[in-house]
């Protein structure tokens, strides 16, 4: 199976784990209104596309998007929505389209910066695409509901950046396992 074939794969998955997650507030420690257990899986997404964008680069790592945004919207209308519960499909509507401008986004910026220093592109691309996923998601799926959309947009936007920050660990150790094709075709384009 295809690098791009596991990112895709992947990405849907993660995205309808993420927003089946996002309905359960984590009720440890008094987080109940801080954080729900969305925010640990869905920053995944940004490692993925950013993994996508240094192996193929902008176009097919949009493909992945568009595949990841396809599988998620479907499954979590299948699996997660409960057409009863307004607030239900509204996670639904605020995943979707969060997802799919702070993923388009996370391509842009990550291929803008590309060329920098390893870390420069990813760090930053996550870290813009997480704040603009973040307060889209929660605004469009709480706002006016009594829920305490704000903390827990604050809540899960900490998580997200701390994952943000980890997973430049692992997106290093598999930069010299895959290859970067997005050179090569620039290269033979010239």
């Amino acid at each position: 199976m295809s690098l791009f074939y596991k990112l895709s794969s992947l990405m849907g998955f993660v995205v309808v784990a993420s927003n089946y997650l996002v309905q359960f507030p984590i009720k440890y420690l008094g987080l109940s209104e801080i954080l729900t257990y969305g925010a640990f899986s869905y920053p995944i997404t940004f490692f993925i596309t950013d993994l996508a964008n240094r192996a193929y680069g902008k176009i097919v790592a949009r493909k992945i998007v568009y595949i990841g945004f396809f599988i998620g919207v479907l499954l979590t209308l299948l699996i997660s929505t409960n057409f009863s519960d307004l607030i239900s499909i509204r996670i639904a509507i605020g995943s979707g389209i969060a997802f799919f401008v702070a993923q388009n986004l996370d391509v842009s910026i990550f291929d803008k910066l590309r060329k920098k220093t390893w870390y420069v592109a990813p760090l930053t691309s996550s870290i813009i695409g997480s704040i603009v996923d973040t307060f889209l998601f929660f605004s469009i799926a709480f706002y006016a509901t009594g829920i305490p959309w704000i903390t827990l947009a604050f809540g899960d936007l900490a998580v997200k950046l701390l994952i943000a920050f980890s997973m430049l660990i692992p997106f290093r150790l598999l930069l010299s396992r895959i290859r970067d094709f997005s050179e090569m075709k620039s290269k033979n384009v010239n």
